[in-house]
């Protein structure tokens, strides 16, 4: 997990963005925080002397679960708003959030359709080696797994459990 994202999934986001002229940056640092629910000014002080450029609830476990599942990952953070860090302006309202997040729900259709043809039908190789993420992940010899477990586990891990 060193590297969470897949910069040739990243590369093919970005250029859809551009593609379509939705103002973007690449690269930052991700904070995933427990949800729902908003930082403190203090909490938000604090992630940002981190070195934090965008505070979310979901990314990291969904990153996680994309690599065990051997899934290139990359994350379109689109964001609602500035939390509670900027002190010259107001707390945070849940209907001004509403309102953006109807608004980045529009231009993450036009990615997502643009994205899409971009990809294609077939997977290009990740050049984090992802799609061989378990061969050092799992540990247990193959006569020691059980058959059930390895039978529900076969769609995200099948091809790792049965070599």
């Amino acid at each position: 997990m060193a590297e969470p994202v897949c910069r040739a999934l990243g590369d093919a986001i970005e250029a859809s963005l551009k593609a379509l002229v939705i103002p973007h940056r690449r690269g930052g640092t991700y904070l995933c925080i427990n949800g729902p629910q908003f930082s403190s000014r203090a909490e938000s002080r604090l992630f940002r002397s981190w070195g934090a450029d965008v505070i979310g609830m979901t990314n990291m476990p969904e990153a996680k679960l994309a690599r065990e599942a051997e899934l290139p990952y990359a994350t379109v953070a689109m964001v609602t708003d500035y939390d509670s860090w900027r002190e010259g302006e107001g707390a945070v309202e849940v209907a001004d959030i509403l309102e953006v997040m109807r608004k980045n729900t529009e231009a993450a259709r036009g990615m997502l359709a643009d994205l899409a043809a971009r990809l294609g039908p077939t997977r290009q190789r990740s050049p984090l080696g992802i799609e061989t993420a378990l061969d050092a992940a799992i540990i247990t010899p193959p006569e020691a797994r059980d058959p059930a477990l390895v039978e529900k586990l076969g769609t995200a891990a099948g091809r790792a459990l049965r070599r």
